[in-house]
């Protein structure tokens, strides 16, 4: 890799104010007599490093590099998270769901205060300006340092919203976008949240069928589902004690369980879902233990100021009680197994600043047709509502659990978005890549 650095700007307002520094790197093409131009990845996290990334996926993305410059850097949120003062990394509650407006509104006070202790620590001015329009100027200021006209993009999970806000700053200057794994933040978060609802229900399914076939299921022979909900409804009139070797005593409520209990992808060997079983089985005796760790460090994590302020800024909360409450009632009603009110809407509660990237359409005049990816068992659905807007867009579905499917070096996505980003070709509409 070629390395370098640029240095932008902390507050894209005031461009002759404080500056934080960006790391980039670059494989060069290995055709240079071909090269057509550069490809830019766009990580998620959001404080995830492009440049690992690309690390990881150099290998996978040989073809593609033998007519691109592969261009990755690290964006101003991964920047942040390196130096975040420690009052930053401090819970500011141990998360739960709000029964009524009292529970909100005191959820709302204490975030807010956990969130101005690290606004006051922030040395950097960070904290105010990590918002997804900053980051795509940072992209915009990367293309005027590589010297291109236009650029190819790749962007993956969480770095579909700086795609979106860059697709919206600056359309002229985008060649070709591939999406992977995406969310749609156009849309607005409570949207999203249901179209991930109704694929985790689908999933559900595939598990209770599953486990009504394997003997080895710890609920085989039972109503997997029935067992679920019973387990759940009971945690949510009477919470499970249990203790986390890391994070302490607590409590899992049903809306804990239901947020962190179920994981789609079987793993290996099915050893997910066998051990989501086991848990379950164990839970329904009250023994919590196995949804303990990842429930409460969940739980932690989403209250974190620190974590929430690389996102917040793209209003990825709830805007006031009202629409807590009719998202909730919509989760509810889609998602029998898992609806409630979701983690990362709930964190970002009581956020002190203006909202500087809200939800709202994407003006799609001189985009050109974008080329999505998404696992059919998960994040399909997020992808396809942002690609489905502009006009030419196809996202074809990998036919299996997973996310971000070229960091996971899957052959049949890999060879689309090469095909696609060299070519400007499209595959037909349902495109279906087979497991691998």
């Amino acid at each position: 890799m070629e390395c370098a650095a640029i240095e932008v700007p902390v507050d894209w307002a005031e461009p002759a104010g404080r500056r934080i520094k960006l790391d980039l790197a670059r494989l060069p093409a290995t055709e240079p007599t071909r090269r057509i131009g550069s490809v830019l990845g766009v990580p998620g996290g959001p404080g995830a490093k492009g440049i690992e990334d690309l690390k990881h996926a150099a290998g996978d993305l040989t073809e593609l590099g033998r007519r691109f410059d592969l261009v990755a850097y690290n964006p101003r949120n991964a920047v942040w998270r390196d130096q975040l003062p420690q009052v930053c990394r401090r819970p500011g509650v141990s998360l739960h769901e709000p029964r009524n407006r009292r529970q909100y509104e005191a959820l709302a006070t204490t975030m807010a205060k956990a969130f101005k202790a690290c606004a006051n620590e922030d040395k950097s001015g960070l904290f105010a300006h990590m918002d997804s329009l900053s980051v795509a100027r940072d992209m915009e200021a990367v293309r005027k340092a590589l010297g291109e006209e236009r650029l190819s993009f790749m962007a993956n999970s969480y770095g579909g919203v700086p795609a979106a806000a860059y697709a919206r700053l600056f359309p002229q200057r985008i060649r070709a976008m591939y999406l992977d794994g995406v969310i749609n933040q156009t849309t607005g978060w409570p949207k999203q949240g249901l179209l991930a609802l109704r694929r985790m229900e689908q999933v559900f399914s595939r598990f209770t069928g599953w486990c009504a076939d394997t003997p080895a299921c710890a609920l085989h022979g039972e109503d997997a589902g029935a067992v679920w909900r019973e387990l759940v409804r009971d945690a949510d009139r009477g919470p499970i004690p249990v203790r986390s070797s890391e994070f302490g005593k607590g409590k899992l409520t049903g809306w804990h369980l239901r947020s962190f209990g179920f994981v789609g992808d079987p793993g290996q060997g099915n050893s997910r879902w066998l051990a989501f079983a086991d848990a379950v089985d164990k839970a329904r005796r009250g023994d919590g233990s196995g949804f303990a760790d990842f429930a409460l460090g969940n739980a932690r994590v989403w209250t974190m100021p620190g974590v929430l302020a690389m996102t917040c800024g793209d209003e990825r909360g709830y805007t006031g009680y009202a629409q807590f409450r009719e998202a909730r009632r919509q989760a509810r009603k889609i998602s029998p197994n898992f609806g409630g009110a979701t983690f990362d809407a709930l964190g970002c509660t009581g956020w002190p600043l203006r909202v500087a990237n809200p939800s709202r359409p994407l003006p799609v005049r001189g985009l050109p047709p974008f080329l999505g990816m998404g696992s059919t068992w998960g994040d399909y659905a997020w992808t396809e509502s942002f690609t489905a807007v502009i006009p030419g867009s196809v996202t074809v579905g990998y036919d299996g659990p997973g996310h971000v499917m070229y960091l996971s070096g899957k052959k049949c996505p890999i060879e689309h978005a090469t095909r696609y980003l060299t070519t400007l070709r499209l595959p037909g509409p349902g495109t279906v890549c087979p497991v691998e």
